[in-house]
């Protein structure tokens, strides 16, 4: 683990892979050092930024230095359930890349509890895992100039939920109603770091 400044009130903790960074993100959770207002995880590292009024960045590192990472990398995080339309565009191709059935895929997506890792992207964007799993699905050759807001997709190791219309490249396998970042809800972003998420398959 590498810690580095990030400005005069950050502390950047750089790991070497995302099961790291799940581990040592649920363990700041857990007990997160004195002086440490806001913890921001991301593929490959953790900022966690401090009151200069509380603490220092040097004391800090201290006590990062001596976090024992959580081997299971969970977060007492809220449950959600997001119910979906497996109707998307490129549902089949993926259950192929997977070798899966489409309705293989399905049953896969919706048989294991997915994990926030991070956000990013965009407002509302969580970038989820399941640990432990092995996806693996290339983005579009070509990326789409519009993406539909609600679109469940997969890329890489990590499934997602575009949260508004925008440009994007992931595989796009559903759909789902709800809507996951609305500035009118408190918290906007219904998907943060940590929480636990539930992919459900419904009809029509």
């Amino acid at each position: 683990m590498r810690l580095l400044p990030s400005g005069s009130t950050a502390l950047l903790a750089e790991v070497d892979t995302l099961d790291d960074v799940l581990g040592l993100y649920a363990a700041l959770v857990a007990g997160p050092p004195i002086g440490v207002v806001d913890l921001v995880p991301a593929a490959r590292t953790v900022l966690l930024v401090i009151d200069p009024a509380v603490t220092t960045l040097a004391a800090v590192a201290d006590a990062v230095r001596t976090t024992t990472p959580r081997p299971d990398g969970q977060v007492t995080g809220e449950a959600v359930e997001l119910p979906v339309h497996y109707d998307g565009a490129d549902l089949a191709e993926a259950a192929e890349l997977l070798g899966l059935t489409p309705a293989g895929l399905v049953q896969r997506h919706t048989g294991a509890e997915w994990t926030v890792a991070f956000c990013g992207f965009a407002p509302g964007f969580g970038y989820l895992t399941q640990p432990g799993a092995q996806w693996e699905v290339p983005r579009r050759s070509t990326p789409r100039t519009r993406v539909p807001p609600g679109s469940v997709a997969l890329a890489g190791e990590f499934s997602g939920v575009y949260p508004r219309e925008s440009p994007g490249g992931w595989q796009l396998i559903g759909r789902t109603d709800v809507a996951v970042f609305d500035l009118d809800r408190d918290p906007a972003a219904l998907l943060r770091p940590g929480a636990r998420v539930r992919f459900v398959a419904v009809s029509g």
